[in-house]
């Protein structure tokens, strides 16, 4: 029998994306590109196993946002923060399967960018974002904000989040989505990092511990 794909070469293993039986190389140069490949996928989770992480100079430099300096102190000091964020994309993206890391990354990178010309200029700009998809996920990291702020104005009768701590955030989640992406147009992997460190039914209330582990593992 030949790959479903290709219908040259003789098929060597199954494929959840396409429901058949496709060869090795197809699998290799279609997956996350043409394939939706399931997360469960035992060829995908092995490419992810020894695939090397993309380094910064395969990257654009401005992609990153190497202005932004972001230490441990920072990480330390807002920690939940970083956890109610990541949260909500992991909220997102289980409401909306058709999401990808290319939507997530340019959600925040759009964000980033709003925060950035606020910090450096106090205007407020909205970055475009493209998507109905990409925006949903924008009102949910939007609601989280807001949450947040109200949360600290609840417990300490005032709000000590300022807009270069989130545009901080946002910057630390696009490095982090950037380093977990496999860069293909439908890649998943930044999102089912994020699903692994927020299984479905389990609250987002964590001990001390806990949260490290979840957020700021790269």
């Amino acid at each position: 029998m030949s790959c479903v794909i290709c219908g040259i070469r003789k098929e060597k293993r199954f494929c959840p994306a396409v429901h058949g039986r496709i060869c090795p190389q197809c699998c290799g140069e279609q997956r996350e590109v043409t394939l939706d490949c399931p997360s469960e996928c035992v060829y995908l989770q092995q490419a992810r196993e020894h695939e090397k992480p993309r380094s910064a100079a395969e990257l654009d430099r401005a992609a990153l946002f190497l202005n932004v300096e972001i230490g441990d102190q920072f990480l330390y000091q807002h920690e939940h923060l970083l956890m109610g964020l990541s949260y909500a994309l992991a909220k997102r993206a289980r409401a909306d399967r058709g999401l990808t890391d290319g939507d997530l990354i340019a959600t925040l990178t759009a964000m980033t960018k709003t925060y950035e010309t606020l910090v450096n200029s106090g205007l407020h700009y909205e970055t475009p974002i493209a998507s109905v998809g990409q925006q949903a996920v924008a009102a949910e990291l939007r609601e989280m904000l807001e949450e947040y702020r109200e949360a600290e104005q609840k417990q300490m009768a005032y709000s000590r989040l300022r807009d270069s701590d989130v545009l901080s955030a946002f910057v630390f989640l696009v490095r982090l989505a950037h380093g977990r992406t496999s860069g293909r147009p439908r890649s998943r992997g930044f999102i089912d990092f994020l699903f692994a460190r927020f299984p479905e039914n389990k609250s987002l209330i964590a001990s001390p511990d806990e949260v490290g582990s979840r957020i700021i593992t790269p």
